[in-house]
């Protein structure tokens, strides 16, 4: 029977397993020195060989020359560990035997000494799929086992064991498997199972791993099932669903051309050869950090997962890019992928999306804007190639023919005939002169106390609203005209209540929107003459006086820190 080739060439030796150095110098030293714990955890993520390492351990425990860091191989034990049949070495899918009722069982079992072998090794794979009940009834079991048991939890999710069990075991943390060495492990059983393949479609297989061994060579058995004994690089891709580095370059190319048509023609694509939209913005995602990486470090072998060939492709696509634009650009892709897994028109946010990093491209640093504003430049947005639009690209009629109205300025035109003039009424009659020269404020100015009453607590957006205002007290009624942009604060239960607080009695407001809104410098309540001075130093600053000139800024109001 076929035999996959993972499980063809698993490592039975300490020397065999790729990387974990830390993991199998401590276990080789712990051996050597007869200081062999009664539990161990090794987790870390899928494929990196903790299982493996944890069948290991058992061989050079149990082996006839051992305990010794180099089994034999060759004697009953080491044999039987490999095929999985002996007795004293117990291997348990915590997924399927997770209850207490499992463990009460184990712990029954840990009574009785080995039938042959030195120790009783029991392997607990996915252990923390346990429940909080079966860890309690395990746990005296695991602090005080008798001499001859030996204890090996293996979980991808170590922070689900209980404190209380890490407490008693030691604590292995497997690492992901580097690059280099899972494409040079991969290239030896492709030299030892006679297949030809060159280092582009390795880097494919290593890629689609993502640092774990097993996931690798599943995706070597599937394409050698798929190519036969030679391996091309292009159908590897295509068998796993991989966006070659020429596809996803299509969208740094739209990106340097500011092309917004490009990057829906490539959508379309996708869609036309029922590629996974997902596994394209993951894809994305990741070569937008990729190009960042390497624009910062260089080309950093350990750091990009790619053949050598390809890191110096992707650092020339890179070197084209500022370190802004593709930490930009990696943000909104990652934004974007999170989009993608919840949406149900998929299609329509990954158009979106990619117009949104065309977009990206043209925004200005603001440390750029303000350099511009000290030097005294206008502050131009980034210059890049506009294409041509769709109309350029057609050739034009020999006469063009005028053109009447849209349908829609029709429609507007109709509407705007039809409205009858709005009433105005008497308050907004009367006041609409008022706004445009407001009376001189004087001591007793219900303006001027609302205003410094809603200042002294704390409500800026009410006192600005009150200094945009006209205010009447009249009797029980004060009466507000105001912009229509200022006319919801006075609606404020908090501007009610400043109003009985100042004047001392319940008043009816009534507030009426102004027909055109005066400037604001004639709304503004006339400054002191400690505040008139800050204004006017301020106003005189050239630095000021070019910032209103290049982001054609309005300042309201002038604070002096030094007397806040």
């Amino acid at each position: 029977m076929y035999q996959v080739i993972a499980r063809k060439y698993r490592p039975q030796t300490f020397r065999d397993v790729v990387n974990q150095e830390h993991v199998k110098t401590t276990l080789e030293n712990a051996i050597a020195q007869k200081r062999i714990a009664h539990g161990y955890i090794f987790s870390g993520q899928r494929g990196t060989g903790k299982t493996t390492i944890a069948r290991i351990l058992a061989r050079c425990l149990n082996c006839i020359q051992g305990p010794t860091a180099t089994p034999c191989g060759e004697c009953a034990s080491c044999r039987e560990i490999t095929a999985g049949g002996t007795v004293d070495v117990i291997e348990i899918d915590a997924a399927s035997n997770r209850g207490i009722n499992e463990m009460r069982e184990l712990r029954e079992n840990v009574r009785y000494q080995p039938a042959r072998d030195r120790y009783k090794v029991f392997i607990i794979d996915e252990a923390h799929q346990i429940t909080n009940e079966a860890f309690n009834a395990l746990l005296k079991t695991i602090e005080e086992p008798p001499e001859w048991v030996v204890f090996v939890l293996c979980t991808t999710e170590a922070h689900k064991i209980p404190a209380t069990i890490a407490s008693r075991c030691q604590h292995f943390s497997f690492r992901s498997v580097d690059f280099e060495d899972l494409i040079q492990r991969m290239a030896w059983i492709c030299e030892q199972e006679g297949i030809q393949t060159d280092p582009e479609a390795l880097a494919v297989l290593a890629a689609a791993g993502e640092g774990s061994v097993r996931d690798s060579l599943s995706a070597l058995d599937q394409a050698i099932a798929c190519c036969g004994s030679k391996l091309d690089a292009a159908e590897v891709r295509a068998l796993l669903g991989a966006f070659s580095l020429e596809s996803l370059e299509q969208v740094s190319e739209a990106l340097l051309e500011n092309d917004s048509r490009r990057m829906l023609e490539v959508v379309d694509e996708l869609e036309r050869n029922g590629l996974n939209l997902q596994h394209f913005s993951r894809e994305l995602s990741r070569y937008f950090r990729n190009l960042l990486v390497l624009r910062i470090s260089g080309a950093a072998p350990h750091l990009v997962a790619a053949s050598a060939q390809q890191r110096e492709k992707l650092a020339a696509i890179a070197a084209r890019f500022s370190e802004e634009d593709l930490t930009r650009y990696l943000q909104l892709s990652l934004d974007l992928f999170r989009d993608l897994q919840y949406s149900l028109q998929p299609r329509f946010h990954l158009e979106i999306g990619l117009i949104r990093l065309v977009q990206a491209g043209r925004l200005l640093p603001i440390e750029e804007a303000l350099a511009r504003v000290a030097t005294g430049a206008p502050p131009v947005p980034p210059q890049r190639p506009t294409p041509p639009s769709p109309a350029a690209r057609q050739p034009a009629p020999a006469v063009s023919q005028p053109r009447g109205p849209s349908p829609f300025e029709l429609d507007r035109a109709k509407k705007a005939a039809a409205r009858p003039p709005e009433p105005q009424s008497s308050a907004n009659a009367a006041a609409a002169p008022a706004l445009e020269t407001p009376p001189q404020i004087g001591a007793g100015d219900p303006r001027q106390r609302l205003h410094s009453f809603l200042h002294e607590k704390g409500l800026p957006h009410l006192a600005d609203a009150v200094e945009n205002a006209t205010i009447t007290v009249s009797g029980a009624e004060l009466a507000v005209v105001t912009a229509k942009s200022y006319a919801l604060y006075f609606k404020d239960n908090a501007f009610e209540a400043a109003v009985n607080e100042v004047f001392g009695k319940p008043l009816r407001l009534k507030v009426a929107i102004a027909e055109a809104g005066p400037p604001a410098a004639a709304l503004k309540l006339p400054p002191s003459a400690g505040e008139d001075q800050a204004t006017s130093r301020a106003l005189a600053h050239p630095e000021v006086q070019r910032f209103q000139e290049v982001f054609s800024g309005e300042i309201r109001k002038v604070r002096n820190l030094k007397e806040s």
